[in-house]
């Protein structure tokens, strides 16, 4: 009976969480069936498996880590075998388009192990880490599954509930999967790049008159305010290409394409899909694939290669009913653009007090690729094709 192995799941990716099995114990799956949906530090994606048959076991519950190449599932008797290894022969062709681990696996003799009194059971290394890394005693725990296992419900609900002197209302949350993986490029930005900030208010009502005339022109092609803000900030990466860079060493590596990165809230978490060559794009088609991969990571459906290789990052925080914010640099990237609400405010136009649709552009810059002359330049750059979009586009 061969298993199924967890694939290596590309971007230098070593394990991943199962999320949700869909299938059972029993069900009789065909070849490229959808079986488990597991979360990496990248995203969430659903697994196919590569042969046809019976499902005789599961390896592994919702919420438990397995590294690339442990086995997912058994399949049992009169399977159909199109060219797939099982757990003695190592991962081999395992999923189209994945890369796979060239080591080898032995099988293993389960032998039943008799536990001392009162010594916990654990089959989960994602749970006894998740125990470790917040201060659990596991001989503490009552286990719930079979034989007084220790699974990973019974470590939640220890920090939910037994967390030393909580207040009332109070609990912990197990930092993982995407979230943790944010955590950790945040946490290294702020650590390695020297990053200063400047922002500038603009007149953005002739942009939202643009993208106005421009959707009615053509509904079924709309843009987007962020698209448009997309646009610009692309060419000016063009007449400022420092911004487009990142460190590497001693050295500056100034980036021939940009690849644009625009953060997106999920219920996973902040993510950040990247739209690459977005210089090649017209304004339609950049704010098209904006809205596209905004779709897919808020479903879960945008691979690793979709959330990795951005140059330059976008982030439309004016969606959340704020001016402005420090924002921090997506590691490894040179910079960030942050926009902020459009809103009336008094403007002088020509002398005179009028109210205008008004906007906060920020920029946060890694001050080792350039200074503030440079930064400054891009922003200006930008806020002069949000105060006179017509001019600008005419000229992209």
């Amino acid at each position: 009976m061969p298993d199924f192995l967890l694939p290596d799941l590309g971007e230098g990716l070593t394990e991943a969480s199962i999320v949700n099995w869909l299938v059972k114990e029993g069900d009789t799956v065909g070849v490229d069936q959808p079986v488990v949906e597991v979360e990496t530090a990248k995203a969430a994606v659903e697994v196919p498996v590569p042969f046809a048959g019976v499902v005789t076991r599961l390896h592994g519950e919702p919420g438990q880590s397995l590294p690339v190449g442990a086995p997912l599932l058994t399949i049992g008797p009169g399977f159909t075998e199109p060219g797939v290894t099982t757990a003695s022969e190592g991962s081999g062709n395992v999923l189209i388009g994945y890369g796979t681990m060239t080591t080898t696996r032995r099988r293993r003799t389960r032998t039943a192990v008799e536990l001392p009194p009162k010594a916990p059971g654990v089959i989960s290394p994602f749970v006894r880490k998740m125990a470790s890394d917040n201060g659990i005693d596991l001989s503490r725990v009552t286990g719930s599954g079979p034989g007084g296992i220790i699974r990973r419900a019974d470590v939640e609900a220890v920090l939910t509930t037994a967390v030393p002197g909580p207040r009332e209302g109070e609990k912990r949350i197990p930092l993982t999967g995407v979230r943790k993986a944010v955590a950790d490029k945040l946490t290294t930005s702020r650590r390695q790049i020297p990053e200063a900030t400047v922002w500038v208010d603009v007149d953005a009502t002739g942009l939202v008159a643009a993208r106005k005339s421009l959707n009615a022109s053509a509904p079924d092609r709309s843009v987007s305010l962020l698209g448009l803000v997309a646009r610009f900030a692309v060419a000016g990466l063009r007449k400022y290409p420092e911004l487009n860079s990142r460190v590497e060493g001693d050295e500056i590596v100034q980036l021939r394409d940009v690849n644009l990165g625009f953060a997106a809230q999920t219920d996973r978490g902040l993510v950040v899909p990247v739209v690459r060559d977005a210089g090649s794009l017209s304004t339609r088609e950049l704010s098209a694939a904006i809205g596209e991969r905004t779709a897919q990571a808020r479903e879960g459906k945008l691979g690793p290669a979709g959330l990795t290789g951005g140059t330059f990052t976008v982030n439309n925080y004016g969606v959340f009913g704020v001016d402005g914010s420090a924002a921090i640099i997506n590691h490894p990237e040179a910079a960030i653009l942050g926009i902020g609400r459009i809103i009336d405010r008094a403007w002088v136009v020509d002398g005179a007090l009028v109210a205008r649709k008004v906007c906060e552009l920020t920029l946060a810059f890694d001050h080792r690729v350039c200074d503030g002359g440079t930064a400054g330049g891009f922003l200006r750059f930008v806020a002069d094709c949000v105060e006179s979009p017509v001019t600008a586009l005419g000229d992209l």
